[in-house]
C-alpha cells in the first residue's frame, strides 16, 4: 500500500511538471499559442466562431486540428491540445481529468427552399425528400421520434453524419435538411435558403473539453468567456 501510494505522489508530480512545462513553451515566445481540436464532423461555423476573438490578434497563434473524438481526447491529455470542441460530449467518472463546459445550444430547424415557406412542418416532411443526420447522431434519435409521433414515413435522400457534408446537400437542393440553422448560416443570411419551420424541443449542444490542470492556458479561458457571450447574444436575438 505504501509503494501505490508513493507511486500515486510520483505520477501526480510529474503530470504537474509536464503541465508546466506544456503552459511555458505556450507563453515562451513573443506570441501566445492555442491549440484547439474540434471533431472531424463538427459545424464549421461553429469552429470559426470559437477562434473568431483570436484570429486579428498580432500577440495569438491559433492551432486548430480536426479529428476523430478519441484521438483529440488523447490529445487532449498529453497536453498537445488545450481543448476539444465537440457535440458529444464524453464520459466522465470520478477518476476523469476532463472539464466539460457547454457553450452553446443550438435549435434544430427544417431547412430549405425559400419557395417553400410557409408550408406546415408536417406536410413539408411527409411530402419532401429529407436530409437528415445519420442513425447514430443524437439529433437523429429526437427526429424518429417526432417521425413516429406524427405517423410520418420520411422519404430520406441522403443522410451524412458531417455537418459540413449536410450543409453541401441542402444547398444542392437534395432535399430539406434537419439542422441547426448555424450550420448555413451563410446561405440563410443571402436568401439561397430559408428557415422553414423549427423542430420544437429539439437542440444540439455543443461543448468545450479541457483538462484539469495545475497551469491552464489562460487562452482557453478567454475562449470560453467570448463563446458563451456570443451564445448568448445569439439567443437573446432568437427571442
Amino acid at each position: 500500500e505504501a509503494g501505490r501510494i508513493a507511486l500515486d505522489h510520483a505520477e501526480a508530480i510529474f503530470r504537474t511538471a509536464e503541465d508546466l512545462v506544456a503552459t511555458l513553451r505556450e507563453r515562451g515566445g513573443a506570441r501566445q499559442v492555442l491549440r484547439v481540436g474540434a471533431l472531424s464532423t463538427l459545424s464549421r461555423n461553429f469552429q470559426i466562431g470559437f477562434i473568431a476573438p483570436f484570429l486579428a490578434r498580432e500577440d495569438v497563434e491559433v492551432v486548430l486540428r480536426s479529428g476523430p473524438q478519441a484521438q483529440l481526447l488523447a490529445g487532449l491529455e498529453a497536453l498537445a491540445l488545450d481543448v476539444v470542441l465537440t457535440n458529444h460530449p464524453p464520459a466522465r467518472d470520478a477518476a476523469s481529468r476532463h472539464l466539460v463546459h457547454r457553450i452553446a445550444e443550438q435549435p434544430v430547424s427544417l431547412i430549405g427552399p425559400p419557395a417553400l415557406a410557409g408550408r406546415p412542418l408536417a406536410e413539408l416532411l411527409a411530402r419532401e425528400p429529407l436530409i437528415l443526420p445519420t442513425a447514430e447522431g443524437v439529433l437523429r434519435a429526437g427526429l424518429d421520434a417526432l417521425f413516429e409521433t406524427l405517423s410520418i414515413v420520411p422519404r430520406i435522400a441522403a443522410e451524412a453524419d458531417d455537418m459540413a457534408m449536410l450543409r453541401l446537400l441542402a444547398r444542392s437542393g437534395a432535399g430539406l435538411a434537419a439542422i441547426p440553422p448555424i450550420v448555413v448560416r451563410d446561405e440563410l443570411a443571402t436568401g439561397q435558403l430559408a428557415e422553414l419551420a423549427r423542430f420544437e424541443g429539439l437542440t444540439e449542444s455543443f461543448h468545450a473539453v479541457t483538462l484539469r490542470r495545475r497551469f491552464p492556458n489562460p487562452l482557453v479561458r478567454e475562449a470560453l468567456d467570448a463563446a458563451r457571450a456570443a451564445a448568448r447574444t445569439m439567443a437573446q436575438g432568437a427571442d
